[in-house]
């Protein structure tokens, strides 16, 4: 990296967070280094499409170097972070020391398991890109493996689906899903009689969405069965393994495939500062999204446990967004030489899509489901996609899916991914090294 010549800010994570950061601080007098294990942005809110063969990986995903390089005073580092040290004001990326002035973390999250039993060994989660491929993968060669399986209880064990997590997450991967069996699946393997075939939405709590007003929850539920999705409230996992999901009240769901939604995690990178953190691992920010003692020290996003209006902040898109061009502002009122004001959260709403035509929204007070719901989901989702090529790519693969019911991505692709639960990875067992 180049001398010093101007204030350096490194912002930890390319997500929503640190994307708006560096947004703000482009073509200002900050020298901005964004580091990211991947090169690429990727957008989380349609990650279950591409699990469910509604788009291609690369639609959702935008290199960060093309979305920064015109901006001269913002350098990109592909690498992960590996710690970071306050009292010599560095952070260590391949074995370099990436000095700075200002540190923004937006490291974003992880999977939390709950210390369930063979969670993290069995349960497919959807939390990257690369989850999401594997995923699919999986499920297609569920479906090809069932259709030349005489035995019956083996070919219900892969026809069988069950997703952990009644959130947003789980309810639109749950809808995406019954819609991809229900359409071009069936026509693809007309063997397989659709009565064999079982997706289990699995909610440890009385209610989906808990979020959401209670009616809009009571209409995803009903949504959700008449895709003949089984929605299981109240249900909480007692373990997980290699025959199944385990429930604490008894029932066993037999499968090969368990999606797990249920929950994520704040983990923050090796470092030297005094934070606090919280049982579910998010760093304690103050109103300025500041580790307490730290003035020059931002945590953003998932990993911060920001308290608003009594309150914190959930681990959401949104949230992460506004933190980020917050702190952008924050750190040019510093070079202003003006006093910045306290972060303040606007609550714009959210909105959970269930399926073609349907959907739930509560935007300004307004509780919303249906059609219109589904048609501003679709408007906003567009309007924050990143990348021209992508909205365009995006908008046709739903409009097609929309008019011949069909879904563009079925393909069993190659993955070298090393993990035993991915049917998908052609080197599965061998020893892969790649």
């Amino acid at each position: 990296m180049s001398h010093i010549t101007q204030k350096r800010v490194v912002v930890i994570g390319a997500g929503f967070g640190g994307l708006w950061v560096a947004k703000v601080l482009a073509k200002t007098n900050y020298e901005v280094i964004v580091i990211d294990k991947n090169n690429y942005h990727t957008f989380l809110p349609l990650l279950y499409q591409v699990s469910a063969a509604e788009i291609s990986p690369e639609q959702i995903a935008s290199p960060v170097r093309s979305i920064v390089r015109k901006n001269k005073n913002i350098q990109f580092m592909h690498g992960q972070v590996s710690e970071i040290n306050y009292a010599l004001k560095y952070v260590m990326c391949l074995g370099q020391k990436i000095a700075f002035d200002y540190l923004v973390v937006s490291a974003g999250s992880v999977n939390h398991y709950f210390n369930i039993p063979g969670t993290a060994e069995f349960a497919f989660p959807l939390k990257t890109l690369d989850d999401a491929m594997v995923l699919r993968n999986h499920i297609l060669t569920c479906f090809e493996r069932a259709s030349f399986i005489n035995d019956h209880t083996q070919r219900q064990r892969l026809l069988t689906i069950v997703i952990v997590g009644g959130g947003p997450t789980g309810v639109e991967f749950a809808g995406a899903l019954a819609e991809l069996i229900a359409g071009p699946l069936k026509k693809d393997f007309p063997e397989l009689k659709n009565e064999n075939i079982h997706v289990y939405l699995v909610e440890a709590s009385d209610r989906l969405i808990g979020m959401f007003p209670k009616k809009l929850g009571e209409y995803t539920c009903k949504q959700l069965k008449k895709k003949d999705v089984k929605v299981l409230l109240n249900a909480a996992v007692n373990k997980i393994d290699a025959t199944g999901v385990y429930l604490k009240d008894g029932t066993v769901l037999h499968t090969e495939t368990v999606i797990w939604t249920a929950g994520v995690k704040g983990e923050l990178i090796k470092n030297d500062l005094k934070v606090q953190i919280m049982p579910n691992g998010r760093v304690v920010v103050d109103e300025y999204c500041r580790v307490p003692g730290y003035d020059d020290v931002f945590v953003i996003g998932d990993l911060a446990y920001c308290v608003h209006d009594g309150k914190p902040l959930p681990m959401i898109a949104p949230v992460a967004m506004q933190q980020g061009r917050y702190v952008g502002k924050h750190l040019l009122q510093i070079l202003k030489g003006k006093t910045p004001r306290p972060f303040r959260y606007i609550d714009k709403g959210g909105m959970v899509a269930i399926g073609r035509n349907k959907a739930i929204a509560q935007i300004a007070g307004l509780h919303l489901k249906g059609y219109i719901a589904w048609m501003i989901w679709i408007f906003i989702h567009i309007l924050y996609l990143i990348g021209f090529k992508n909205k365009i790519f995006v908008m046709i693969n739903w409009v097609w899916s929309y008019i011949f019911f069909e879904k563009s991505v079925r393909l069993i692709l190659p993955r070298c991914c090393n993990d035993p639960r991915a049917d998908g990875c052609l080197r599965r067992g061998r020893n892969c090294k790649v």
